[in-house]
C-alpha cells in the first residue's frame, strides 16, 4: 500500500490576480516574510519548476536539478512538504521508492516563478552591468 502526505486543508488556492488587494507595508511584509523565504529560496525554486515536468523520485529530481547536495535535496523537500507545496508519496518496495509530486498549492505557485525568472532573464544584462559598475567604484576605493 503506497503512503501519501495528504494535502492540509486549506482556504482555496487563490491566483496572485484573485487575491484580495493587501496594502504594501513593513508591518505587512513581516507577516509574509517567512513564505517569501521559502518561495525565494533557490533550491525551493528548482524544485518547483522541475516537479511542474511531472512527479520525480527522488534521485530523478537530484539528477534533474544537478548541483544540490542529498541533504539539501532532503531539506528542500521536507520544508516544501511542510508548506503544502509537494506531496510525497511512499511506495513500499525494496528498496523503498518515494515519489514528490506538486500540489495544487504548488501549482498556483508556478505562473508568479516563471514570471520572476523571465524578468530575470530579461534584466540580467542590466544586473550585470550594474554589478559591474558597483564593482569597479569599490576596487577603485580601495587601491
Amino acid at each position: 500500500m503506497d503512503v501519501t502526505t495528504q494535502e492540509p486543508p486549506q482556504a482555496p488556492v487563490l491566483d496572485a490576480l484573485d487575491a484580495p488587494d493587501v496594502v504594501h507595508s513593513a508591518g505587512a511584509c513581516r507577516v509574509i516574510g517567512d513564505i517569501l523565504s521559502r518561495v525565494g529560496d533557490k533550491w525551493s525554486m528548482l524544485v518547483v519548476m522541475t516537479l511542474l515536468e511531472g512527479d520525480l523520485h527522488f534521485n530523478e529530481l537530484k539528477r534533474a536539478i544537478g548541483g544540490i547536495s542529498q541533504q539539501m535535496l532532503s531539506r528542500t523537500l521536507r520544508a516544501l512538504e511542510r508548506d503544502g507545496l509537494i506531496v510525497r508519496t511512499v511506495h513500499p518496495s525494496v528498496p523503498v521508492r518515494v515519489e514528490y509530486a506538486l500540489s495544487g498549492l504548488g501549482h498556483s505557485l508556478s505562473r508568479p516563478v516563471k514570471e520572476l525568472g523571465a524578468w530575470a532573464f530579461a534584466n540580467r544584462p542590466a544586473i550585470e552591468a550594474s554589478r559591474s559598475v558597483f564593482d569597479d567604484r569599490e576596487d577603485a576605493g580601495k587601491a
